[in-house]
Parts: C-alpha cells; structure tokens; sequence
C-alpha cells in the first residue's frame, strides 16, 4: 500500500475502509454483516431490526434514510462499530498499514457529515478511522 498523500475514496485497495465492506459485527446482541447493516438498523427499535439481517449494504442505508439513530449519539454508534470492524484481523493489520496517511472519506452523493464531498465535509467516518488506527496502534 502507498505511503504517500490521502487517502480519499474508499475504492480499489482501500475499499475495505468502507461500512459496505463484508465484516462481522455485533450491536445490541445481534451479529450483523457490516457496520452498515448495524448502524443503519441502529435507527430501528429492537423489534424491527430483523430485515438487516438478509438485506445488502445498499438496502440497509435505503431503508434507515431519513431516520436518526435510536441512541441520538450517531458518532458514538458510529465508533463503537468501526472498532469492531478492526479489532480482528485481517482488517485490523490492513488500516494499520495505511500508516500516517491521512483518511478522508471522500464521495460524490454529498455526504458532508461522514465524508468530504467537492472538498468540503466534516469528515466524521474518516477521523474515526484515523483515531482507530492509532488505538490499534498503541495496542501493539
């Protein structure tokens, strides 16, 4: 993997960055097939958060548009997910080999609370990675 620059879009060889990437994680007892499928039912009650279990990631972010996270602290939901995702491996050895690269969770669909788009953005998915990665780090 490069060590030079951003690292802006979760494509090619840092696809894995992405909440649609396949991982095992688990929320409120129930396993889910990515951060995106839990964080997506995250904003369902308990009783109604079975279609995430069979759905795709895609489907998952349809169905929870427009709908705020049950718990009302999405960061916090958010990060107790990404965790997960890099706490095993092979994952968690792939985001510590981006190394010191800065992480920007760059799209196109204007999402300018977890991303960047057309160079603006928060870029909340990106900062937890980067705060992850240097847990992950410390761990060693």
């Amino acid at each position: 993997m490069e060590t030079e620059g951003p690292i802006d879009s979760f494509q090619g060889e840092y696809r894995f960055l992405s909440n649609f990437w396949p991982c095992k994680v688990e929320m409120d007892g129930q396993e889910y097939a990515s951060t995106e499928h839990a964080y997506q039912a995250s904003k369902f009650d308990r009783k109604d958060r079975e279609p995430f279990l069979t759905c795709t990631p895609g489907a998952a972010k349809r169905m929870g548009r427009g709908r705020v996270v049950q718990s009302g602290n999405k960061l916090a939901v958010m990060e107790m997910l990404v965790r997960q995702k890099f706490s095993a491996e092979p994952l968690r050895s792939m985001l510590l080999a981006t190394g010191d690269r800065q992480i920007i969770e760059g799209n196109t669909w204007g999402d300018v609370f977890w991303g960047v788009c057309g160079g603006v953005g928060a870029n909340h998915l990106g900062i937890l990675l980067m705060q992850t990665r240097e847990e992950l780090r410390h761990a060693r």
